[in-house]
């Protein structure tokens, strides 16, 4: 049976298809942290806005299809891989490791884990 914890971190990977950014956010505390491994981390929800904003207006769809999911307390770990649709024809397909932080109902903490070469492979 899935804990709270799961069931937060699920429906936020089910929200994604619908590429509505706001909606999105709602799913973070206002302090929350972002961290895209390899890059910077986005520290509150002005800065998550501009990291998601760099993949998500792109993708003509997107779909995060979780594989599997964890939870120890209130860190969710999954195995997912993201798919997006860009359109003409191309697909990018990425392997993924997240790791959530949820404090009350709200994600406080998101790691996601992957090969950038494998994406950037895929986008030429």
């Amino acid at each position: 049976m899935a804990t709270d914890a799961e069931k937060v971190v699920t429906e936020f990977c089910n929200a994604w298809p619908r590429k509505n950014i706001d909606e999105l956010l709602g799913f973070f505390t206002d302090d929350a942290v972002y961290h895209n491994i390899p890059f910077e981390p986005a520290r509150g929800k002005d800065a998550i806005r501009a990291v998601i904003n760099t993949f998500l207006p792109m993708a003509k769809s997107l779909h995060f299809k979780v594989l599997k999911s964890a939870s120890a307390g209130n860190v969710v770990f999954n195995e997912r891989v993201d798919v997006f649709d860009l359109g003409g024809g191309k697909t990018i397909s990425l392997p993924v490791a997240g790791v959530f932080e949820i404090t009350g109902s709200k994600i406080s903490a998101w790691r996601d884990y992957f090969d950038m070469a494998m994406y950037t492979k895929q986008m030429s």
